[in-house]
């Protein structure tokens, strides 16, 4: 089966609604953010404009499957207006936990890194070292923190505009925390071998399939069973041989909520995406090798360990397949999980 990479990530690619469960008080209460009424020659309302999952679709057309998707609780729109400066829009996503925040900044990493007092622009890790918890580019900010995912957007970008768009940023995350990234983002090693090397700026935690197909397309159905309850990180390795031609294996990592569930997604995503080829291994946890799969755009290869399936796609050789898989499985039992 020939895999289609997309390249170009955008909200507004989504169309299939996403179904959350039930309606949760955010834990951040609306108005607990102390944001400027006023900054240089931009002033906002009192009240903010408030959206839930019901209005969602009328706020935003075509994206709000994308927030449904992280567990959106509730968002929180404030409107900057000056007279002959252009207008500054302030969304404040708020998300049920931490990861759901960083899972939206993750699908994006694009920008020039900012850093605000108390909340550094980067956490360092045994693994992950440059998760950057602030974005600027084209007059927009982007940011995760706390359950907080915010976008600060200046209709006109000019020296002035940017300085208010930082300083409402710095307002924000002044009156968060400011928590790791998520667990599964830092089990992935930023080497493999002496060769094989982690893209951090393509990395992404998502909890939904059509996030996943955003990023790298499977099927138009959810074969690995993702939803809600599940925990998922992709991104890419990538090794420059000697010859210099850059060569380039997609993994992705699920954690689903228990063994059983992982069980039944894997079976089910071998009969849709492997239909032509048995299976080579047991799905059971103690088998040493990850199973392996030659396909026209190189070698598949997946392992079930305990609530977890790992996936290599586009690999040039089994022998790198093989390698990527186990030297994250050993990153997930140093941790105490994968068992």
């Amino acid at each position: 089966m020939k895999l289609m990479r997309i390249t170009t990530f955008s909200l507004l690619a989504f169309t299939m609604t996403i179904i959350i469960h039930g309606e949760a008080t955010s834990k951040m209460k609306a108005g607990k953010l102390d944001l400027p009424k006023t900054v240089g020659v931009w002033n906002r309302p009192d009240p903010p404009r408030l959206i839930n999952s019901k209005n969602i679709f009328k706020y935003m057309n075509g994206a709000g499957e994308l927030y449904l998707g992280y567990r959106f609780r509730h968002l929180e729109v404030f409107d900057y207006t000056s007279a002959d400066q252009g207008d500054i829009l302030v969304e404040l996503y708020f998300m049920e936990t931490s990861d759901d925040a960083f899972g939206l900044l993750s699908l994006d990493w694009g920008g020039e890194p900012v850093s605000f007092d108390g909340a550094p622009a980067a956490v360092s890790n045994q693994s992950f070292t440059a998760s950057t918890r602030a974005l600027y580019g084209g007059g927009l900010l982007r940011m995760w923190s706390d359950d907080m995912y915010a976008r600060i957007m200046a209709e006109r970008e000019t020296p002035a505009s940017k300085e208010t768009v930082i300083t409402i940023g710095k307002a924000i995350a002044a009156n968060t925390q400011h928590p790791p990234e998520p667990l599964l983002v830092k089990i992935l090693p930023l080497e493999i071998g002496a060769v094989w090397n982690l893209r951090m700026d393509r990395l992404s935690f998502f909890r939904s399939h059509l996030v996943l197909n955003s990023i790298y397309y499977l099927s138009h159905e959810n074969i690995l069973d993702i939803d809600l309850s599940a925990e998922a990180v992709i991104a890419p390795y990538e090794h420059i041989p000697g010859s210099g031609k850059l060569k380039r294996s997609q993994f992705l990592l699920v954690k689903y909520e228990n063994p059983e569930r992982a069980v039944q997604a894997l079976n089910r995503f071998h009969e849709a995406y492997l239909p032509d080829h048995k299976k080579e291994t047991s799905t059971d946890t103690a088998a040493d090798s990850p199973s392996l799969y030659k396909l026209e755009d190189g070698w598949l290869a997946y392992k079930l360990f305990g609530k977890y399936i790992a996936i290599v796609f586009e690999c040039p050789d089994p022998e790198a397949a093989r390698e990527i898989i186990q030297k994250n499985e050993s990153n997930l039992l140093k941790k105490g999980e994968g068992s």
